[in-house]
């Protein structure tokens, strides 16, 4: 027998389930771990969409009352209707009001898995309003939701009463220890057309233990980011701040556009405004703009040497993505700001640098392309002047591409990049008596293409080599405006450096069980034919250094194309990967590389010492290490030994990045 559903009928028990779900966690949210929080998204709105296929019924004995037009159902129902599944000892269903009416051990599983179970359920006026008493809910990861009664209005709230929140379930163990937490609410009110959440007298359960009640607490609903209203305010205290009040809102100014405005009150600085901008474009792309700033009444509290006192303090940040074309990605970033101290006093970013830039990006299979154009700023406690020092690079284009090539012949590489710097100012510095410096003023110009074959060829033994033939070509530029006694003159180098190399790994296999193991000693001869190693006259883009396990079995050590290494290096070692039965791994590499002939670019020295006292400068370098690993619950950790960094990496300002100091 089949029963078919007015259209003007609705059974909404995900409704109910998201109400609860929404103000244990929100509470939760308020005094657990972010990750506490498992509400998924759209979570309201997940109903069931009345007149759209019939409901199948199965029971042991159906009946027709004809002079009530109701249909009757007894015995192991089962009811199924768009994934959802109800059983009850009875259900009655009016055809001419489409009340609904199960009792007696009444479950409702829906399609996610969750499971809601009660004595009985009623759906009455049109399915418009559903109650529900003696609710226990259980989800599909087994957190139990219970609440005395629960009362559904679809267009307006839902309220439950005397509810409590577990997510650990029953939370008592084998031993009838209680474990994890849990959230009670005299009474649970969600709102929709508000999209909020109201708690009456609330309370955190740690181990059994209560730790936390509120008298009242209201939070806006998270699974519905694009409602209007408030969001979660937050309050902070700092010194130079004083009491700090944020109360965030959103406006959904378009069905594309978002924009949050997030007010914050002072007590120290008085009143400062930022609004935050998203503007879609639907398979295209997204701008994001960002303004903020504030009247300050202590300026003084930020004043330094620096960065003098302010009475008005501001900021405009801008960033867009788009991917015009197949495999091809544009856009930009750019921010003006009063001061280089203003994000980072009002923690608007965690940024220590400001990068200004446009650019475009192509991939595609076995082709990259990179191009931009990029100015740089540091954040803090720096002056205007500091900017000067900052490098712009003007272009900057990187490619790489692989070729290969028939089968038995291996394959093609080829790569390039087009480096441009303009600095307007020197940047010096002396630390422990030590010069550095960090970049020069002018122009500067470095071109640098490279090309190589390679193949793998197997050898008897099972050994694995794998030959490498290649050239470099450089030229550079360098106009010599600088004033400081140390910086090149005006100069141009073109250099070539032929690349020979060959790696050779014996991989050893073995398997115990659903253990296995590998074992691989690794071997590298890299000959590169020049006595060239500052191809870049200025070092403005292989500023760090630091010699561990990750750049151990590399043909150039150096981390941009400023520098390059020159002469006959061996880096030898070994590698292990164990994968066990209970699902753990283990990964350990170490090894040490020797420097044979030929000049040794470590032991050269450049203007920011670069890879000077690495450990490399030397014919045999330090022992590096790591070990890597993960257990069968998913833990993982792991640590290395790396060699001594160079000048530049161990100098507490030394730039981790490529052309700005941090």
């Amino acid at each position: 027998m089949v029963l078919r559903r007015g259209n003007n009928n609705r059974f909404p028990p995900r409704a109910v389930l998201a109400c609860v779900l929404a103000g244990f966690l929100l509470l939760s949210a308020a005094v657990l771990p972010a990750e506490a929080a498992l509400l998924p998204a759209g979570f309201f709105d997940m109903v069931v969409t009345p007149g759209q296929g019939a409901a199948a019924v199965e029971a042991d004995r159906l009946s027709y009352d004809g002079q009530h037009d109701v249909i009757s159902a007894e015995g192991g129902v089962i009811l199924s209707y768009q994934g959802f599944v109800i059983r009850a000892d009875r259900l009655d269903f009016n055809q001419q009001t489409g009340a609904l009416h199960a009792t007696g051990n009444v479950s409702i599983q829906d399609p996610q898995g969750d499971v809601f179970q009660m004595d009985s359920v009623e759906v009455t006026g049109g399915m418009k309003e559903a109650f529900i008493n003696s609710l226990t809910l259980t989800t599909a990861k087994g957190a139990v939701i219970t609440a005395r009664d629960v009362h559904f209005t679809d267009a307006l709230q839902t309220m439950l009463t005397d509810a409590a929140y577990s997510p650990c379930g029953l939370c008592i163990d084998s031993k009838g220890q209680k474990i994890g937490w849990k959230v009670k609410a005299a009474r649970i009110i969600y709102d929709r057309e508000s999209a909020s959440v109201t708690l009456e007298q609330p309370s955190l359960e740690l181990l059994g233990v209560p730790v936390a009640w509120l008298p009242w607490f209201w939070i806006p609903d998270p699974t519905q980011p694009r409602a209007s209203g408030l969001r979660m305010p937050s309050v902070d205290y700092d010194e130079k701040r004083g009491g700090i009040l944020t109360v965030p809102y959103f406006v959904p100014v378009g069905e594309d556009v978002d924009l949050i405005l997030s007010p914050t009150l002072m007590s120290r600085q008085g009143f400062l405004m930022r609004g935050d901008l998203n503007w879609r474009f639907p398979g295209l792309g997204e701008i994001d703009i960002r303004a903020s700033g504030l009247y300050q009444l202590d300026p003084a509290a930020f004043a330094t040497a620096n960065v003098p006192a302010a009475t008005w303090r501001g900021a405009i940040q801008t960033a867009g993505r788009f991917t015009p074309i197949e495999d091809w990605t544009a856009g930009w970033s750019y921010s003006v700001f009063s001061d280089n101290a203003y994000l980072k006093d009002y923690e608007l970013t965690d940024s220590d640098s400001s990068i200004n830039q446009v650019y475009a990006t192509y991939l595609n299979g076995p082709t990259w392309l990179d191009a931009r154009v990029q100015r740089f700023n540091r954040l803090g406690n720096y002056s205007a002047a500091d900017d000067a020092k900052q490098a712009m690079a003007a272009p900057k284009v990187t490619f790489d591409h692989v070729q290969d090539l028939a089968p038995g012949w291996g394959r093609l590489h080829l790569s390039g990049e087009a480096l441009g710097i303009h600095r307007e100012a020197d940047q010096s510095i002396t630390y422990n008596g030590v010069p550095y410096d960090f970049g020069y003023e002018g122009n500067k110009a470095h071109l640098m293409l490279e090309g190589a074959w390679e193949n793998q060829w197997i050898v008897p033994g099972g050994l694995v080599a794998t030959p490498y033939l290649g050239a470099r070509l450089d030229g550079a530029w360098y106009d010599g405006a600088s004033s400081d006694v140390d910086s090149p003159p005006a100069s141009m180098l073109l250099s070539a450096t032929p690349i020979a190399a060959i790696d050779v790994r014996w991989p050893l296999f073995a398997r115990n069980g659903g253990d296995t193991h590998l074992l691989e000693p690794i071997a590298q001869l890299v000959y590169r034919g020049s006595s060239a190693t500052e191809v870049g006259i200025t070092n403005d883009d292989a500023q760090s250094f630091v010699f561990d396990t990750s750049n151990l079995f590399s043909y150039n050590h150096f981390s941009g194309i400023d520098r390059q290494e020159t002469g006959l290096r061996a880096n030898i070692g070994g590698h292990y990967l164990g994968s066990f039965a209970d699902g753990s791994w283990l990964d350990l590499v170490a090894g040490e590389s020797f420097h044979l002939l030929g000049t040794n670019a470590f032991g050269v020295s450049d203007q920011v010492l670069a890879g000077i006292d690495s450990g490399l400068g030397g014919t045999a370098s330090y022992i590096v290490a790591s070990a890597r690993g993960g257990f069968a619950n998913g833990l993982s950790a792991g640590g290395q030994n790396p060699g001594r960094p160079g000048h530049a990496a161990r100098h507490p300002r030394g730039c981790r990045r490529r052309l700005c100091q941090c």
